[in-house]
């Protein structure tokens, strides 16, 4: 077996499809879902009401920058941390899972909640400048927790924690990250046209997206949540075997 069929046979071990493309296939969604660009667009739209349209330009790409920025982090250094902790990668999936699951379902329920929470955020933390130091804003909170919050940065460690051992590991999150600089530039593009997105699809298309979003999040997470059992269960049974050999 050549090298490349190796690392194509441990992704479809790992996220289920059979190519490189399972691990862009299982992390695009998942990114997206949780960032909910398009969501979190309108509420950016409203945050900015009344600021010069080339501020706000800059200010949705320097928003771009530091999300990919903290999903590329998350990516290529969580694990590092996980390790430095002496948390397991089964330990990170399972709770990954169930953080990942229950906010999902949250959107789900109740997505004018989850909107009005996040622009709340947004506005409190904007409060605070005045208008012509809107820039100030751009990590904190628009960036985190605003677009890239806690449930995001716990999603990309867990995927990042699926790499492959040995050097195979680079294409592995080269893949990942392609998927969240992707995810980056939908944010800059939704951020950007806010205005635009805000008139086109309207407050019940944007909770229509939102709860179709939040439900492909909760499936991943409750994919991600299974991994992590089957990870345990299978660890378990295989120190049983050997102690009893």
């Amino acid at each position: 077996m050549t090298s490349h069929e190796g690392l194509l046979t441990h992704f479809s071990t790992v996220v289920g499809l059979p190519s490189l493309s399972g691990a862009f296939l299982m992390a695009f969604p998942a990114l997206f879902s949780i960032v909910n660009p398009l969501g979190a667009a309108l509420i950016f739209a409203q945050v900015t009401a009344g600021h010069d349209r080339r501020a706000c330009m800059s200010l949705a790409r320097q928003v771009a920058f530091y999300s990919a920025m903290l999903m590329l982090a998350s990516i290529w250094i969580g694990g590092l941390v996980l390790s430095f902790f002496g948390i397991t990668i089964d330990a990170l999936r399972i709770a990954g899972g169930l953080v990942v699951a229950v906010r999902a379902w949250s959107l789900l329920q109740a997505p004018e909640t989850e909107e009005a929470r996040k622009q709340a955020q947004a506005s409190q933390g904007g409060s605070a400048q005045a208008s012509s130091n809107m820039m100030g804003q751009a990590f904190f909170p628009l960036t985190m927790p605003f677009t890239v919050g806690p449930g995001t940065i716990a999603v990309a460690i867990a995927l990042g924690s699926e790499g492959p051992p040995g050097g195979n590991h680079i294409v592995f999150y080269g893949v990942l990250s392609l998927a969240a600089m992707l995810v980056a530039a939908i944010v800059w593009a939704a951020y950007t046209y806010a205005d635009q997105l805000l008139c086109l699809l309207g407050t019940t298309g944007t909770r229509i997206v939102s709860r179709l979003a939040a439900l492909i999040l909760l499936s991943i997470g409750v994919q991600i949540l299974i991994t992590g059992i089957q990870g345990v269960v299978l660890s378990s049974a295989r120190s049983i075997l050997l102690m009893a050999g």
